[in-house]
């Protein structure tokens, strides 16, 4: 296989679960965490490897590296591996997930501004999602006529702050996750609720369009993060996915579809004792307000995703507050009202945007 992005959390856990399948690794593809990705050469022996910057190429322990967005496509269309495994973040996975598909090769993604900024152009048949919400859906799907499916969020670092502290939120204080540690970007998504709002838009391009008859989507927070995905069927009966927090078990079935080994420990409902539900409020998730228009018109997913990185790095530079993040994708998306008809408008609407943006 091919992993893009292999020193992230998501990267780590694909390659203990290639490693317990004894799943080649052809191609690594890493940032700039040198010392982890020599420890990963070491260990499994790729053939090629890309890294983000130039500067670091002299610097990891292989004959073959490469650096930059068009090495990495040049290896996946080189490569001889049928899997491609996207845990890139931001919007720079797209073009290998859209290259992948082109070599018809099957994609394993984690990537979730593919199908956020560019779902109505990528077959989704070719896709394996990662993301622990989609694969308890996909776990769950049933031959039985469907109403709506729903997914779950932890509800962030702030979900039981007082409405009036966030105003002045820090970075760091969006990185205190209740329930688990996860790179800074997804972290800051968690926090705002966008990443549950691309999430529902993944959720859309995968299972909605008429596909398995879902019309509706939506997401409630469960605070222990166990249950990931329920279906509620059109016979009145509601399923639930449950199962411990780890990106190790959709990872697995995204390796070997038929996959029967235990990955997790089954959860204990009587060691649980109970669960807690909460709707999203838009008082503390402002952003919730665009996603009922959102869903409605997925096209416009690029939009949301250019705000969404924009303003995450003004946040981060300290040139806007933290609740400025939603405002700032809310601008964004009734600013910009064409759809794209093309991956190219993908591309240029994308630029656009963040031009707009940035000033």
């Amino acid at each position: 296989m091919i992993l893009l992005g292999s020193t992230g959390s998501i990267g780590v856990n694909t390659l203990i679960i290639a490693k317990k399948f004894g799943i080649e690794v052809e191609v690594l593809v890493a940032g700039s965490n040198i010392t982890l990705l020599n420890k990963q050469l070491q260990e499994h022996q790729p053939k090629m490897v890309v890294v983000a910057n130039e500067a670091d190429i002299s610097k990891v322990n292989h004959p073959n590296v490469a650096f930059g967005s068009d090495a990495i496509l040049r290896a996946i269309e080189q490569s001889k591996s049928e899997l491609v495994v996207n845990a890139l973040v931001g919007f720079l996975g797209l073009s290998p997930t859209l290259k992948a598909i082109e070599c018809g090769k099957k994609v394993a993604l984690a990537n979730k501004e593919s199908l956020v900024a560019c779902g109505a152009f990528i077959d989704s048949s070719k896709i394996q999602p990662i993301d622990s919400e989609h694969f308890g859906l996909w776990y769950l799907l049933d031959d039985k006529p469907l109403k709506k499916m729903i997914i779950t969020a932890s509800g962030g670092a702030f979900r039981d702050w007082e409405l009036s502290r966030l105003q002045s939120a820090t970075l760091a204080d969006t990185q205190k996750h209740p329930n688990w540690s996860m790179g800074q970007k997804i972290t800051i998504d968690s926090a705002t609720m966008v990443n549950k709002m691309f999430e529902l838009l993944e959720a859309r391009w995968l299972f909605g369009e008429g596909k398995n008859g879902v019309c509706e989507f939506d997401a409630i927070i469960e605070t222990k993060s166990l249950i990931h995905a329920l279906i509620d069927f059109k016979d009145g009966s509601t399923t639930a996915h449950f199962a411990h927090a780890s990106m190790q078990l959709p990872i697995a079935y995204a390796l070997d579809v038929t996959m029967q080994e235990q990955i997790l420990e089954s959860v204990n409902l009587l060691e649980v004792g109970s669960l807690e539900f909460r709707p999203i409020e838009q008082e503390r998730y402002p952003v919730w307000e665009i996603k009922k228009e959102l869903l409605a018109n997925p096209n416009r997913g690029v939009i949301i995703n250019a705000a969404n990185e924009v303003a995450i790095e003004k946040f981060i530079a300290k040139e806007i507050g933290f609740m400025d993040i939603s405002k700032t994708i809310i601008t964004a998306f009734e600013h910009f009202t064409t759809e794209p008809r093309s991956v190219d408008d993908v591309f240029a609407l994308d630029a656009e945007v963040r031009g707009y943006l940035r000033g």
